[in-house]
Order: C-alpha cells, then structure tokens, then sequence
C-alpha cells in the first residue's frame, strides 16, 4: 500500500509540474485567437469566438523578414558551429595532446564574459568594418557564442565511442576522415544532433546581440516582438500570436529530432 501511495503520489506531482510549466505555453495559444478586449478581461474568458486577425495583424506588420533573418543566421551558425566544433571534439577527447586541458579550461572561460562588456567594442568593430545592421555580424557572433559549449558537449560524446572500433579501422588503412565519416559519427549522431538542436535554440532566441546591432535590415524575431510593446501599452493578443508564430519553428524542429535529441543527451550521463 505505501508503495501504490508513493507511485501514485510521484505521478500526481509529476503532472502539476508538467501542468506549471505548459500551463504559458498553452495560455499564449489560447490568447493569440482572442480579440484584444477578451484578452484583457478580468477574471480571463476561457470561453470566446476564436479569430484569426491577431495573424493577420502580425503578417501585415512585416514579420516575414524578420522570421527569414532568424532562420538564415540560425543554420549558417549552426552549420559553421558543427564544421569548426565535430574536428575540435574529435582532436580534444580521441586525439588529446599536451595542454589540452588548459584548451578546454579556455574555451569554457570565454563563456564568462558579460556580453554587455563586450557590446561597444563589438558594435565599433561591426560600424568600422560595415557589418552594422548585417546578418553576418549575427552569424560570427552566434558561431564564436556556441562554439565553446558545443566543444564541450560533443567532446563528452565522442568519449563514448569505443576505443575498439577506431583501431579496427586504423588497421583496416582508414584514413582520419574515413574514420570521423564511416566509423565515429554514426556512433556520436545523435549526440551532434542535440547540440545543433540547443544551438538552434540559443541563436533563435538571442536577443542582446541583435537588438543593439541590427536595425531594419536584419532584425531578427526577438527584435520583431518588443515593437508590441509601446508606451500605449502591451497589446497582449497580438503579441501571443507573433510570439506564437516565432516559437513554431524551434517548437517543429525539436519534435523531428526528439529521438535524436534524447539519445544524444543520455550518451555522456554517468554509467
């Protein structure tokens, strides 16, 4: 009987926790087909006629390019993150050297600068070298901003490939990029794809970066969304839909790769 009570107990709070945590999510959806007076009712309606001008609302204001924008500077960084961090990982966990300790310790201090610290030199820089209001300013800097942590994380993965296998294929005259193509890759799939998918998720939702170096040009959605917020106030319908509508794509990638996404996080747990 305690061990029923106990399991049932565990279950119950697992669904208030899951309940607290898409109980925003679920309440963005239902605001973005409200008209700006039900959303502003007090108490909440739950109940109301479901419309789609809020959409219509948030295209006509221009967020298409804004939505193209995220989506270029998202994959070319992840793109560019994956080419430069797949030969890092591999030389800093089944090739190691002298000092590479000190190259890990390294990389994971350049996540300690405050990005604020960094803003004036960095916009100097963007205005000398006419990247101002450039997407490509964005895709440095998001490469150079999850470079460290994607060393890191695919480092943890390509120590689970077996030893074995990579002297199998030496003996057999594998090349090294026969042996990161044929042999560690397949093995070390899922976890690459759970780190382009966080790195997604970083580039997508970073804000500071493009907000104070892009302007009309190469905003991006984040940059789109504070324009709902005016001295008139928050118009909370409209917002709900356009922030709806730039989580849909983050939202549709991480269902596809969700396989993916979970092997790749349990490779480097503790055994």
């Amino acid at each position: 009987m305690k061990g029923r009570f106990g399991a049932g107990a565990l279950t119950v709070a697992t669904w208030v926790i899951a309940i607290l945590f898409v109980f925003p999510l679920l309440w963005m959806i239902l605001t973005a087909f409200k008209q700006e007076a039900d959303a502003y009712t007090d108490p909440p309606r739950l109940f109301f006629t479901p419309t789609l001008d809020q959409f219509a609302g948030v295209l006509e204001r221009g967020f298409l390019p804004y939505l193209s924008n995220s989506a270029f500077v998202t994959v070319v960084s992840t793109i560019f993150v994956l080419l430069l961090g797949i030969p890092a990982a591999y030389a800093l966990s089944l090739a190691p050297v002298k000092g590479t300790s000190n190259a890990l310790g390294f990389f994971l201090s350049t996540k300690m600068l405050p990005i604020v610290a960094a803003i004036i030199p960095l916009y100097v820089i963007s205005q000398n070298t006419q990247l101002l209001d450039n997407v490509w300013a964005l895709i440095i800097l998001y490469t150079s901003m999850n470079l460290p942590l994607a060393i890191w994380m695919m480092r943890s993965f390509f120590l689970e490939v077996p030893h074995e296998m990579i002297e199998a294929g030496r003996i057999d005259g594998a090349t090294l990029p026969v042996l990161l193509r044929k042999i560690i890759m397949p093995v070390v799939a899922p976890g690459v794809a759970a780190t382009a998918l966080i790195c997604v998720i970083f580039s997508w939702t970073e804000f500071f970066y493009s907000v104070n170096l892009t302007a009309a040009r190469a905003g991006t959605v984040p940059v789109f969304l504070v324009g709902f917020i005016t001295s008139e106030g928050l118009y909370w319908a409209q917002l709900s839909a356009a922030a709806l509508l730039a989580s849909l794509p983050v939202m549709i990638v991480g269902w596809i790769a969700q396989n993916h996404l979970v092997r790749g996080l349990s490779m480097g747990a503790v055994k």
